[in-house]
């Protein structure tokens, strides 16, 4: 974005001065192609007191995560000269790490073992880490871990675990266990059953810790003395003679006396032939030397007993060895239930849950009222690669999503598509006529702005050091990959484009001009400090297929980039956002549809886009909090104090911003360009729940059958194209049809197409959908408003009457109503102006249809007169600004809307009324946890992204909103099930599908989050 450069239609004017800008030449590079990276693992759990900002301590995640074994560059280009395996570029900034010898890294993917050579890949090798090589097959070996693990917080999501207590239950019910450990000391049966339950967990660990110190007790120094041997202990009790061996001296020399015993399948068959006597006098004699052991050395007489029980052990021989064999029997019997138990406790646990949640669904009068959230597993942060045009942009437009996925400790990948030089000059406005144009220093300055930023938001120092490294690309060319080296899961990408240096107008050599055929082929600007040095070029398809490359990289399971259908303003017809914002996004577009169709082995991904420069225009979404930490953000960037911090002569910063680092307001404002609708959770008539949402271009599905069914999915349906969000609506015979926008590409760049589609369930509750059908476009051409429609608002009203809206280019209403023999009539225009983000539609108690829409000062309506007959005329509502988007459901007779305040994130509500003409009733503020974006509402729950980016959510008026440790993509859903159930589902950034439920009263509160699948992987 704010590169400088006069900003189209209203928000031009900032100060910048215009100007054309000339562009130096390049050569063509190499011809190589990425690898992997790596995916990274979760590891630890949340710890809620960790949270360093100024959000409510107790609330805020931090889960820092632990890379995975980085995934190695293949395909490499031979043509470069080495020492050490290094080209000379990379040699300069190339810092070495200590590897760890001996160890091999596992392989991902489709991805062979291959011979370490050539370029380094950038990251620090550290523990879980691979050190990329360029050049040939690689063997990498493990590094050390170079940095500190991070503390995580503890998230409400349940993952099957074994119910704590099962073994201890088990032995207190077994009689042969009992009689067999009835004398054995308390703290060893403790530890034993700390080993039984879990051996690998710390807490197993710990128990048997404290019970080896509990046994030992006191005595003399030196440890003890004659603790048995292997050879003395039959197979299976060696553990018990390792805690015999901590045991008093009296004790000891008891076991001291023993003979040898005789071990293994010959002592059961002497057991089996014994007298009955001879086994319980056995049975006595072994019971007898573990009260032995057991004891104190200060109690009198031990001594003697033990030679007593010493002696009965001779007389007794194999029989006392085989009556162990018959306990040994006894407790393998025991761990057998143990192991039963758990899996007859976890399978009831499941049942019990399932058959609450559909009793209380069910219930006519007395809902069943759930215990308060319990914690369980630490949900996958998933992977972020985000793409925009100009260093800059994220921080304006994607913030504050990046700073939350930042302090979280997820893995975040920025890829900067142009080197953002402008017109060189590196000074606020008022000194821009007097220094001297250098562009590759400004795209150094800008750079160093940005990493600045970034190292401030991940560490708190800006100083904190960054590792830069010139890696090849699957485009032909070079790119510099920066690693920050105290956070290595945060990454810079820098794909050092030549950049349009203007908003709007026709500049060939940039990413417009390379779009739409202008020129053939786009060459690189390389900022002056970066390890990049030989110059390249790509073609339309080398961009492509670079971004592919970075992809397959970073195998990201949530994409953000910008808006590629901005629009124009109605006046001016100029663009509403900067060409290379959305022509960037295009090549995303087109890069992640690419890659979702050629890679394989990848983890399924959702994609976010964002709103650029019409932020300005709309209200405010941020509190001032919010709105402070972004602007913050900005200072970093336009290195306002001019201290000379990162050493570099081109500067620390973008001078042209610092007169206004905020921009024309968008540091107090964030919008999502798509995926906003609250529409995507649905039930059924059996109370199954169906959940969609596009994952990897395709909608996905999830389906539960029934109250109590086992969750299935995610299953993608056939077609691919498909925008971000997706909206589902129950027709008259209780199919569900699913509705959407899909974006084709076409053999022309004019072919650029969005259009409204939908598919229709084949038959009720069944898992098949049919072919998708297109509803077409209002839009004539591409070239006219950019294509830019909204997502459609879909309603079925009183008559079975099906019809979908959606904003146009205009900024008007457009509708599609179906006619009764299944068809559709054309696309009408229904008024309305200024209208932004997408409309919502929603039937009142007389199934009534209303539709409405957000302004930039207000919110207008649409009414049915009675069900069936078309949409009334535009109406004011009379409602002060809101902010993007709008959530409106039918409920007390007429249509319940919500929308948040501006400048406060708080949740308001109006009901809207048709009786008469529109009207508004009763608008209140509810409150909430600051936030922005959509509310979804079904009973009595509200839900909605809070401030710090987890979900929010209120279970009943009055009652203190709450917050998962949740952070996701797009919008929540919600939806009633059966006669007193509501469900709430998100999908995470880790493309995972979680849901969650509670009885629809007053005083419930929500299950614990559920993930519904394995973790994200390969689809």
């Amino acid at each position: 974005m704010s590169d400088g450069h006069p900003r189209p239609g209203p928000t031009a004017g900032d100060g910048v001065p215009p100007g054309p800008r000339p562009w130096p030449g390049g050569a063509p590079g190499a011809d190589p192609s990425y690898g992997q990276y790596a995916s990274y693992e979760q590891h630890g759990q949340y710890a809620w007191n960790q949270e360093p900002q100024q959000y409510h301590q107790a609330h805020l995640p931090h889960q820092h995560q632990h890379p995975e074994p980085v995934r190695e560059f293949h395909h490499a280009p031979s043509g470069w000269p080495e020492e050490n395996g290094l080209p000379p570029q990379a040699q300069e900034f190339q810092q070495p790490y200590p590897t760890h010898p001996g160890r091999i890294q596992p392989t991902y993917g489709h991805q062979q073992p291959q011979e370490a050579h050539g370029l380094q890949y950038p990251y620090p090798a550290q523990q879980d880490f691979l050190p990329l090589q360029a050049h040939g097959p690689q063997r990498a070996q493990q590094t050390q871990q170079a940095y500190q693990a991070y503390p995580s917080h503890q998230a409400a999501i349940a993952e099957p675990r074994v119910p704590v207590g099962a073994a201890e239950a088990v032995a207190a019910d077994d009689p042969a266990q009992s009689d067999d450990e009835g004398a054995a000391p308390e703290a060893a049966r403790r530890a034993r059953r700390g080993r039984k339950a879990d051996p690998g967990t710390s807490g197993g660990r710990r128990a048997a810790r404290s019970a080896d110190e509990t046994e030992a007790g006191p005595g003399p120094a030196g440890g003890p003395a004659g603790a048995p041997t292997a050879q003395q202990v039959p197979r299976g009790g060696r553990r018990a003679a390792r805690l015999a061996g901590r045991a008093s001296p009296q004790a000891q020399g008891e076991t001291e006396a023993a003979p040898p015993e005789q071990p293994g399948r010959k002592a059961a068959r002497l057991a089996r032939g014994a007298s009955p006597q001879a086994q319980a006098q056995a049975q006595a004699q072994g019971r007898a030397a573990r009260r032995a052991r057991g004891a104190s050395p200060q109690a009198e007489g031990v001594g003697q007993a033990g030679a007593a029980a010493a002696q009965r052990r001779r007389r007794a021989g194999a029989e006392a060895a085989a009556g162990r064999g018959a306990a040994r029997r006894h407790r393998w019997a025991g761990l057998v239930k143990v192991v039963a138990l758990c899996a007859a406790t976890a399978a009831t646990g499941m049942l019990v849950l399932r058959g609450n949640e559909a009793l209380a669904g069910l219930a006519a009068h007395t809902p069943a009222v759930a215990p308060p959230p319990a914690t369980g597993a630490v949900p996958d942060p998933g992977r972020i690669v985000q793409v925009v045009a100009h260093p800059d942009d994220d921080l304006y437009f994607m913030n504050p999503d990046l700073r939350y996925s930042i302090s979280a400790g997820h893995p975040v990948a920025s890829v900067y598509l142009t080197a953002g030089e402008a017109d060189g000059i590196n000074a606020t406005p008022a000194k821009g006529a007097t220094t001297a144009p250098d562009k590759p220093a400004y795209a150094e300055a800008r750079q160093n702005g940005i990493r600045a930023a970034y190292a401030k938001m991940a560490t708190g120092d800006r100083t904190s050091a960054w590792q830069r490294t010139v890696v090849p690309t699957k485009g032909g060319g070079h790119a510099e990959v920066d690693v920050l080296v105290a956070k290595p899961q945060v990454n810079l990408v820098w794909l050092q484009l030549r950049e349009a240096g203007h908003g709007y107008a026709d500049v060939p050599d940039s990413l417009h001009g390379l779009w739409n055929g202008k020129v053939a082929r786009l060459e690189s600007m390389l900022s002056s400090g970066t390890p990049v040095k030989q110059r390249f070029a790509y073609s339309k398809d080398q961009v492509v297929q670079t971004l592919v490359g970075v992809l397959e990289q970073y195998t990201p399971t949530t994409v953000r980039f910008q808006d590629p259908t901005p629009g124009r303003y109605p006046d001016t017809k100029q663009y509403t956002d900067h060409q290379d914002h959305f022509y960037g996004a295009r090549f995303v577009q087109m890069a992640t549809a690419a890659y979702a169709k050629d890679v394989k082995g990848r983890p399924h991904f959702a994609v976010q886009n964002y709103v650029g420069y019409f932020n300005g225009s709309l209200p405010s979404a941020l509190d001032p909090q919010e709105a402070k930490e972004k602007l913050d953000s900005l200072d970093t960037y336009a290195w306002l104090d001019r201290q000379n911090h990162c050493g570099s002569n081109a500067g620390c910063g973008d001078l042209k911003v610092s007169d206004k680092p905020a921009g024309n307001r968008w540091t107090d404002t964030v919008n999502y360009a798509r995926g906003t609708g609250t529409d995507w959770l649905t039930s059924d008539k059996d109370h199954g729940l169906w959940a969609f949402k596009v994952l990897d271009g395709q909608v996905a599905v999830w389906h539960r059958s029934g109250p109590v069914g086992p969750w299935r999915g995610p299953d993608l349906l056939p077609g691919t194209g498909m925008d971000p969000g997706a909206g589902a609506v129950t027709l008259k015979d209780g199919r569900i049809a699913v509705f959407g926008t899909r974006t084709s590409f076409g053999a022309r760049p004019a072919d650029y197409k969005r259009e409204v589609v939908y598919t229709v369930q084949k038959q009720p509750g069944a898992d098949g959908f049919g072919e998708w059908q297109s509803l077409g476009t209002p839009e004539a051409a591409d070239e006219t408003w950019t294509s830019d429609i909204s997502a459609p608002a879909v309603s079925v009203d009183g008559t079975g009457q099906l019809a979908a809206y959606v904003r146009d280019g205009a900024y008007g209403l457009r509708g599609r109503v179906q006619q009764p023999d299944g068809g559709w009539g054309p696309w009408e225009k229904l008024g309305g102006e200024d209208l932004h983000g997408a409309p919502v539609t929603a039937i009142d108690g007389a199934g009534r249809r209303m539709v409405l829409s957000a302004t930039s000062k207000t919110v207008v309506g649409w009414a049915q007169p009675k069900p069936g007959a078309p949409l009334g005329r535009v109406t004011a509502t009379g409602l002060p600004d809101t902010t993007l988007p709008l959530t409106a459901v039918g409920r007390e007779g007429g249509v319940r809307l919500w929308f948040r305040k501006p400048g406060s994130g708080n949740v308001r509500t109006a009901l809207m009324t048709a009786d008469d003409g529109l009207k508004v009733n009763n608008m209140t503020d509810l409150g909430g946890l600051n936030g922005f974006g959509s509310v979804t509402a079904s009973g009595h729950v509200l839900a909605g992204r809070t401030a710090g980016g987890q979900l929010g959510s209120e279970v009943g008026p009055g009652r203190p909103w709450g917050r998962s440790p949740l952070m996701f993509v797009g919008a929540p859903s919600s939806t009633t099930t059966g006669r007193n159930m509501v469900s709430l589902a998100v999908v995470g950034l880790d493309a995972r599908l979680y849901v969650t439920s509670s009885a629809d009263a007053p005083d419930a509160y929500l299950a614990p989050w559920q993930p519904v699948g394995p973790r994200n992987a390969a689809p």
